[in-house]
C-alpha cells in the first residue's frame, strides 16, 4: 500500500478508535483560522480528551485533504494543515460573518471594528441595529460611545434612501447610525485581518495559494 491509501485504510482497520463526524467537528474547532501540523492537531486533540497515535491522525488528515475538506502545506520535513474555505459563510450574511471574527479582535476594539468593517463594505454609516445584528447588546454600545477611548460618532446626517433601500433587516426610520471619527493603526490592522477573511471566503482561491511557505514548521506547533 502506498500513499494515501495506506494511510486511509490503516485507519479503516484500526480497531480502537471510530472516526466519526465528532472528532471532524473538533478538527475544524482547532483549526479554525490556524495552521497546525500533525503533531500539532495531535496534541491539542488529545488536550480535549482524544488520544490517538500520530500515525492515525495523519491518515485521517490526510483522508479529509483528498476529501477537500483541509488543505495540506508541506513545510519540509513536515506538512501542515487548514480548513478549507468554502465558498461563503455558513450563516450566509455580512453581520453574521463579522460576528463570527470579530471574536478574535480585543475587546476594546470589537465595536469599532465592527462598524468600520461594515461601513467600508457597504460605503455608508452603519444603523444601530445593524451593530446588534453583528452581535453586540444595545447595552454595549451604550457602554462604549460612553467611553472615554470611544472612537465611533454618531453620523450626522443619513439620507432618507439609505434607510429604504435596506430591505433585509428591519430599521428605525429615525434610528440612529454611526461612524468612526477616529481611525487609528490598531482599528485597521484589526479591520484588514477580517477584510482579508471576506475576501477569502468570498472567491474561489483555490490553485493560487503556494504549496510551500517561508516560514518553519514552529509557526504551527
Amino acid at each position: 500500500m502506498k500513499g494515501t491509501a495506506k494511510y486511509i485504510r490503516f485507519v479503516t482497520n484500526h480497531d480502537a478508535v471510530t472516526m466519526s463526524a465528532n472528532i471532524y467537528l473538533l478538527i475544524k474547532e482547532i483549526l479554525k483560522g490556524r495552521q497546525l501540523s500533525i503533531s500539532g492537531v495531535t496534541r491539542e486533540l488529545k488536550d480535549k480528551g482524544i488520544d490517538e497515535h500520530r500515525l492515525v491522525m495523519t491518515g485521517y488528515l490526510r483522508a479529509l485533504k483528498d476529501l477537500k475538506k483541509l488543505n495540506e502545506v508541506e513545510i519540509p520535513p513536515s506538512k501542515v494543515y487548514s480548513i478549507v474555505e468554502t465558498g461563503q459563510n455558513e450563516s450566509g450574511d455580512i453581520y453574521s460573518f463579522i460576528s463570527e471574527h470579530i471574536k478574535s479582535v480585543e475587546p476594546s476594539f470589537m465595536i469599532p471594528v465592527a462598524v468600520y468593517v461594515l461601513s467600508r463594505t457597504l460605503d455608508r454609516p452603519v444603523f444601530k441595529e445593524e451593530i446588534i445584528k453583528m452581535g453586540f447588546s444595545a447595552k454595549s454600545l451604550t457602554d462604549y460611545l460612553a467611553s472615554a477611548n470611544c472612537a465611533v460618532t454618531l453620523a450626522d446626517k443619513i439620507p432618507k434612501e439609505y434607510v429604504t433601500s435596506i430591505t433585509k433587516i428591519k430599521i428605525a426610520p429615525e434610528g440612529p447610525a454611526y461612524e468612526l471619527k477616529n481611525v487609528n493603526g490598531n482599528i485597521i490592522k484589526h479591520s484588514n485581518c477580517i477584510l482579508i477573511k471576506i475576501v477569502r471566503g468570498s472567491v474561489d482561491i483555490s490553485g493560487l495559494i503556494p504549496k510551500t511557505k517561508s516560514t518553519t514548521i514552529t509557526d504551527f506547533e
